[in-house]
């Protein structure tokens, strides 16, 4: 187990955290003190910060996910599952079993599948997802649902479905599919004024129906080479499109995860999260942060 101010960093798909334990830390996570922690280039570096916090009754564990931006996510794919390996892998958890995880966006189960050499291999039940516009939550102008209708974002319109996995996304099907344009496109849509709590932004080319490519921008991180909690809502918006089937590749800069869409909108996917280091926070970047 992990003592104060130790931290274990892993990532999935390029998209990397900082795992705590909140009750041996020993660092309170301010949000002036996450965006210091994340900075790549004065602080440790990452997209977030997991922090293990203690576990409400019928969970084996729960956590808070923090943005590099201060903020705090409901939920997060890659992210439960870097926790889920950093507790089966650090006595938090034993690993013969399945693991109850509490997020604030909802119950998420994590199995391991496989160890391999270099990485674990487990599969998540991510929940439900919803496209009503009051889950995201979105002020859909009236709307119950928002299936492939037109968002205007800027001078430009583009068709977009909007879901919740947990957390918000907007699904662009018709946006220009470049790197460039996720970046350009992806803070205006992320603080766009139809969601209040911002959103997730992921812009989309169906490959064949089971494949699809996903390029994304994370609310509160920015361009993002992989997303857990996107690859789901890209697959929820393209199975609801009649797109693809129920089994879909979300194929990322990242790489690649397996989404299984159930007839009841039941999200289950399957993707790998590898340990990168275990490290502790120095002296003078505790003083500096203020500890």
């Amino acid at each position: 187990m992990l003592g104060a101010h130790e931290f274990v960093r892993g990532h999935g798909l390029g998209n990397d955290y900082l795992v705590v334990d909140g009750e041996r830390f020993g660092v309170a996570l301010t949000p002036a003190r996450i965006v210091a922690i994340c900075d790549r280039h004065t602080g440790v570096g990452s997209d977030g910060i997991l922090e293990r916090v203690p576990a409400p009754s019928g969970f084996d564990a729960a956590l808070r996910i923090y943005n590099p931006d201060g903020s705090e996510a409901e939920k997060s794919g890659n992210g439960t599952r870097i926790f889920a390996k950093f507790c089966f892998d650090h006595g938090y958890a034993p690993p013969d079993r399945p693991l109850r995880l509490h997020t604030l966006g909802g119950p998420v189960t994590a199995e391991l599948v496989a160890r391999e050499r270099d990485r674990s291999v487990l599969r998540m039940s991510m929940g439900r997802a919803s496209f009503r516009c009051a889950d995201l939550p979105m002020d859909g102008r009236g709307a119950d649902e928002w299936i492939q209708a037109p968002l205007a974002v800027g001078d430009r319109t583009f068709t977009a479905t909007c879901v919740s996995v947990g957390n918000p996304h907007v699904v662009l099907f018709d946006a220009p599919f470049t790197e460039a344009s996720a970046r350009a496109l992806g803070p205006l849509v992320e603080n766009h004024a139809q969601f209040p709590r911002r959103t997730n932004v992921q812009l989309i080319q169906p490959i064949d129906r089971g494949s699809v490519r996903a390029l994304i921008w994370e609310r509160g991180a920015g361009w993002t080479l992989a997303s857990g909690t996107s690859s789901c809502a890209v697959a929820a918006a393209c199975v609801r499109a009649g797109l693809t089937d129920r089994q879909v590749k979300v194929v990322m800069p990242g790489g690649t995860l397996d989404v299984r869409v159930g007839d009841d909108w039941q999200i289950e996917q399957i993707g790998f999260a590898q340990e990168i280091a275990i490290g502790r926070l120095s002296a003078d970047l505790l003083r500096a942060i203020g500890v």
